[in-house]
């Protein structure tokens, strides 16, 4: 149906203005698909404070979204097959249930967003009572790279490592060394020396970074779901056009009015 989309949007619209849309379509797919991908990365450092792997399916849903809309926007480019009706309306149902896999996305994403923060307060004492600064296992990591990255310091903050298994067993009244401020070079963690550690705790830090992220698919969605109207828009004011105007109908079938 590649060529109906492309040549009846044409007879519509102008070739300028299906020649945008395509380009939007394909441009959709791509930024769908690095949204996803970037959700996906983004959580693989947060994965030990957030359990719920179900909150990847948005960021699934939009990857499969961006690719689907690449291949429709492929096919209308390459514009190899004869158009019909037929084509144009199979257009108008792949775009509507583009339109309502989108749709889910935005609700899926507010559904978990609001999840956030009590997986988050479920899975950090865990994760930070089972710190490991001698050998340390991926959680440890995780627990240096999320101490670092957002600058934080314990649960709420530094003095929450005095009630963890790793505190008691150094017995040396400090921190781990990624609770100390990036400007200090001779920071120990020591916490006779307050001032030198991250004052703000992880757990909220945590929390907003995810929301954040799941913003992130809820913005592409509700921005890709406004193209996906204007193409079925289009579609439809083609195909109306046709059901009413017959002549219209055989010139672009390439036949013949008396």
């Amino acid at each position: 149906f590649g060529k109906t989309v492309v040549t009846s949007l044409k007879e519509g619209f102008g070739v300028e203005g299906t020649d945008v849309f395509m380009c939007l379509l394909q441009a959709a797919a791509g930024i769908l698909c690095y949204v996803g991908a970037y959700v996906f990365i983004t959580y693989d450092d947060y994965d030990h404070f957030f359990e719920d792997v179900y909150t990847l399916i948005p960021a699934v849903i939009i990857i499969a979204v961006g690719t689907l809309l690449f291949i429709i926007g492929l096919i209308g480019c390459c514009a190899t097959i004869r158009e019909s009706r037929c084509g144009l309306a199979t257009f108008v149902i792949i775009l509507l249930l583009v339109f309502i896999t989108e749709v889910v996305v935005v609700v899926l994403g507010y559904i978990y967003r609001a999840k956030v923060e009590d997986e988050v307060d479920h899975s950090i004492r865990k994760v930070y009572n089972g710190y490991n600064g001698t050998n340390p296992d991926a959680a440890s990591r995780a627990i240096d790279y999320v101490q670092r990255q957002l600058r934080c310091c314990g649960i709420h903050n530094y003095s929450d490592w005095e009630n963890t298994v790793w505190f008691k067993q150094t017995k040396n009244n400090s921190v781990p060394l990624s609770c100390c401020k990036a400007a200090l070079s001779n920071c120990t963690g020591s916490l006779t020396h307050p001032m030198d550690l991250y004052s703000e705790g992880c757990e909220a830090l945590v929390v907003k970074k995810l929301q954040e992220i799941m913003m992130y698919v809820i913005w592409a969605a509700l921005a890709f779901a406004a193209i996906q109207l204007l193409g079925m828009l289009c579609a439809c004011v083609v195909l109306c056009r046709r059901s009413r105007d017959p002549a219209y109908e055989l010139l672009i079938t390439g036949g013949t009015y008396a």
